[in-house]
């Protein structure tokens, strides 16, 4: 199946508890179907220090699974990806504008 969501897409989140929160995708995961997103399901990580970096308690952000995202169209709302052939070349829109992503 091809990706609706890559890394670099702005999202929203639409279910779990940090509901509404927008962040851009870090990585994405396809085999377990999560992707890492900036500011949002960050918990809290405790590194040991090591010579190269200081340790203690580090925010880090967790995965959240593809199913509770969604893309950010040009209006800001939240929206479906669909494909299409332009030119030749599949390309990936945002439903609700109609705009190629």
């Amino acid at each position: 199946m091809a990706a609706k969501l890559k890394k670099g897409d702005k999202v929203i989140v639409l279910a779990g508890k940090d509901k509404g929160r927008e962040g851009e995708i870090a990585s994405v995961d396809p085999k377990s179907g999560k992707a890492v997103v900036e500011g949002v399901n960050v918990a809290i990580r405790h590194t040991r220090q090591s010579q190269t970096t200081q340790g203690g308690r580090l925010p880090k952000a967790m995965p959240v699974d593809l199913s509770n995202l969604a893309l950010v169209d040009g209006n800001g709302k939240a929206t479906r990806v669909g494909f299409r052939l332009e030119d030749g070349k599949k390309v990936r829109y945002a439903k609700t504008t109609g705009e190629a992503v």
